[in-house]
């Protein structure tokens, strides 16, 4: 592989991985995460209408 071809490989492999990374960081450290999960059994069909 040419030199091109390191350069466009390294970069996408770096950034993907710090996309991913920010991403885990940004759900593990959200202010007040435990208030927005809800199960199935929070839904209440009588709410509709």
């Amino acid at each position: 592989m040419n030199a091109a071809g390191w350069i466009i490989m390294l970069t996408s492999v770096v950034g993907m991985t710090a996309l991913f990374a920010w991403c885990i960081r940004k759900v593990l450290t959200v202010p007040g995460a435990s208030e927005h999960i809800h199960s199935q059994s929070d839904i209440d069909p009588h709410d509709q209408e």
